[in-house]
């Protein structure tokens, strides 16, 4: 690390490390802006950074100011804590305080010898321009939407498929290097690869982005003529995906890492799904269980019968229904919905009483006949009631 701070304890020869603080470093409490504690480990500080990204991405807050203003302060906290090296400074500077480096008469536990370094650890303490700039980080790749069409029988079972998108991948000609092919990135010949430059102020030195680097700490000398340099390109590409069994229409499958790809050594952002699943010409759904009806005549309903159901697999389940059905009525065949790997769901099935419309003369005889049953002990009763 470059501008080291050498300092002695009064009466010691102890030397501290280099340290490359922010100012802001002494002022926000980055574990306190992702949520987690001074021990938590590099993947739990990586989940809740992510989660709270997600939560206050602009794409997803459009036009929310506060959401933007806490999504950049998540990204500048991760930007030190998700950072093994810039962690450690980090908690050594706020261990020792900002007045660690200002030993007035007795203030400061530290006496700096002004030939050891002061100005550069000046200028590493307080690493941001007077213009307000700073050193380029890796960031973060984009998430990106895409959609897809699902048959119903698919949605159902699961399918393994192939999404076709045109979106921001790595560059297939150099890789994701920017250089073009038999060539390299060189170290910047301005910063030497630090990706920052000072300037001198007497005794304060100030650390601003290389400007022949954009803080990059390299150069391309010979730029990729697909990405132009920048290692990324828009371009049709094809992600391969496992759809669970069980996907409801407008339900968002979220793959990891399968976004737009990162800059400067930034994570890849997540590729995100949105399902749409066909109608089915017999069958519907409700959560895990599968709907479809079933026509019956009229005696059957009267008298109660058994009748075939059709599943979705193609086979024939018996229903046993039962004398007095009426039309309308739901019935449930266990285990006969949709399968995951957690639950099965039912068929729900709906029974339809059809009518008859055009009955032969023998038909209309018998109807008939059976009304004028039906109707005789209602007429006695009636009458006996009025007598």
């Amino acid at each position: 690390m470059e501008g080291s701070c050498l300092a002695r304890r009064h009466g010691e020869g102890e030397r501290l490390s280099t340290m490359a603080p922010q100012r802001e470093w002494f002022e926000k409490d980055y574990y306190a802006v992702l949520g987690v504690s001074q021990q938590a480990t590099a993947k739990e500080i990586t989940k809740e950074y992510r989660r709270l990204a997600r939560q206050h991405h602009p794409d997803a807050n459009a036009g929310n100011e506060k959401s933007e203003e806490r999504f950049k302060e998540i990204s500048a906290a991760y930007d030190v804590l998700g950072d093994e090296k810039k962690r450690t400074e980090y908690d050594e500077v706020r261990r020792l305080g900002p007045s660690a480096g200002f030993g007035g008469s007795g203030a400061s536990p530290f006496n700096f010898d002004m030939g050891d370094g002061f100005g550069d650890a000046i200028s590493q303490m307080f690493g941001r321009s007077k213009r307000g700039g700073r050193t380029t980080g890796p960031q973060r790749g984009t998430d990106i939407e895409a959609s897809l069409t699902l048959d119903f029988v698919d949605a159902v079972r699961g399918i393994t498929t192939t999404l076709h998108l045109t979106a921001d991948a790595v560059c297939s000609t150099c890789t994701g290097s920017g250089a073009r092919v038999g060539t390299m990135p060189k170290a910047c010949g301005q910063c030497g690869g630090r990706g920052s430059v000072d300037d001198n102020q007497g005794l304060f030195s100030f650390s601003s982005p290389c400007p022949s680097c954009r803080g990059r700490g390299s150069v391309i000398e010979y730029p990729c003529a697909t990405c132009r340099g920048t290692g990324i390109e828009h371009r049709p590409r094809e992600v391969n995906l496992r759809i669970p069994a069980g996907v409801s229409d407008g339900q968002r499958i979220r793959l990891k890492g399968r976004g737009a790809p990162g800059r400067n050594s930034g994570p890849a952002g997540d590729l995100y799904v949105e399902c749409h699943v066909t109608a089915h010409a017999l069958f519907g759904r409700e959560g895990l269980n599968l709907t479809t009806h079933v026509r019956v005549s009229y005696t059957e309903a009267v008298l109660g019968a058994t009748v075939p159901v059709s599943t979705l697999d193609g086979a024939a389940v018996s229903l046993r229904l039962k004398a007095g059905t009426t039309s309308g009525s739901r019935h449930r065949v266990k285990g006969h919905g949709i399968l995951t790997e957690k639950k099965t769901g039912d068929l729900i099935v709906t029974v339809n009483v059809v009518v008859p419309t055009d009955l032969s003369d023998e038909e209309r005889s018998a109807v008939e006949a059976l009304h004028a049953v039906l109707r005789s002990p209602r007429q006695s009763t009636e009458s006996a009631g009025t007598q």
